[in-house]
C-alpha cells in the first residue's frame, strides 16, 4: 500500500491515545495531520496528554502537523473546525472520527444531560463532520471516513461477564450506532470512491481514558498497544474504496488479513 505523502487528515481527539497514536502514524506516513481536541495545553484536563504533546512530537520527528481546538458537542465548533482545517492545509482527504465522550454507569442511573452529551460527541459529530468533508473528496474522486469503535458495540452474552455490569450500555449503544452510520455512509458512497470503515482494538488500549475508568492497567500484558490500532488505521487510509470500505473490523484481525501484522 502506497504512503499518505501530502494527503490532509483530520483526526479528532487526537490530544492522548489512540487518537494521538494514528495522528503521529499517519504524520510518519507523509500525511499533513490536522490534529483536533479540546485539550491544547496542559492543566486543562484531569487526563494527561495535550494536542501541543502530540503536535510538537509529530514535527520533532519531521512530520507536518497543526492543532486545532474544537468541543465537537458544539455544532459550531465542528464547522470551524473544518472550515480552519480547509483554510490552513485544503480539502480533507482523510477524516478519522476518533474524539469521544464517556462515562460508565448503569442504565437506571444514567442521566440525560450525559447520554445526550455521549450521542453528540460519537455519533452525531462523526455524521456532521463526513457531511463537511464529503463534497470535497467527492470533487476529488477519493476520500477516506474511518470512525473509530470499540468491542463494546457487541451484544453482551446473556449470563452477562463482569464489563456488561460496569455500565458499559450507553457507550456500546453509541459505537453500535456509529458502526450503523459507517456501513450505511460506505453504501451510499461507494460509487465516489470513499471509503468508510469502522475500527475496533481488537484488546482493550492502555489509554489514559481506560486507565481512569479502571478498563484496564499499565502493566496489563494483555493489552493492546495504541500503535497497533496506528497500524490498521494507516492500512484502511490507503487502499481505495473498491478493496477496503463498508468494513467493521478489529485491529489485529485486519493486520493479520493484511499481512502486516508484526
Amino acid at each position: 500500500m502506497g504512503r499518505l505523502d501530502g494527503r490532509v487528515a483530520l483526526v479528532t481527539g487526537a490530544s492522548r491515545g489512540i487518537g494521538a497514536a494514528i495522528a503521529v502514524e499517519f504524520a510518519a506516513a507523509g500525511a499533513r495531520v490536522a490534529a483536533s481536541a479540546r485539550t491544547v495545553k496542559a492543566g486543562t484536563s484531569r487526563l494527561p496528554g495535550t494536542l501541543e504533546d502530540t503536535v510538537g512530537g509529530i514535527r520533532a520527528a519531521g512530520g507536518t502537523a497543526e492543532a486545532f481546538a474544537a468541543d465537537l458537542s458544539v455544532p459550531q465548533d465542528r464547522e470551524r473546525l473544518v472550515e480552519q482545517v480547509r483554510e490552513r492545509y485544503g480539502e480533507v482527504d482523510i477524516l478519522v472520527n476518533n474524539a469521544a465522550v464517556t462515562y460508565f454507569t448503569p442504565v437506571a442511573d444514567f442521566t440525560a444531560r450525559r447520554a445526550a452529551q455521549m450521542f453528540e460527541v460519537q455519533v452525531t459529530a462523526p455524521m456532521q463532520l463526513a457531511q463537511l468533508v464529503i463534497p470535497g473528496m467527492r470533487a476529488r474522486g477519493r476520500g477516506w471516513i474511518l470512525n473509530i469503535s470499540s468491542g463494546a458495540a457487541r451484544h453482551p452474552a446473556i449470563p452477562p461477564g463482569p464489563f456488561a455490569r460496569r455500565g458499559g450500555t450507553v457507550y456500546g449503544m453509541c459505537k453500535a450506532a456509529l458502526e450503523r452510520f459507517g456501513t450505511g455512509l460506505a453504501a451510499e458512497l461507494y460509487d465516489d470512491g470513499i471509503a468508510v470503515n469502522s475500527l475496533a482494538p481488537t484488546k482493550v488500549v492502555p489509554t489514559p481514558g481506560t486507565l481512569f475508568h479502571h478498563l484496564t492497567t499499565e502493566d496489563d500484558p494483555d493489552a493492546e498497544p495504541p500503535q497497533v490500532m496506528a497500524a490498521a488505521a494507516l492500512a484502511l487510509c490507503q487502499a481505495p474504496a473498491s478493496e477496503l470500505t463498508g468494513r467493521i473490523a478489529y485491529s489485529q484481525e485486519l493486520l493479520t488479513e493484511l499481512g502486516l501484522a508484526p
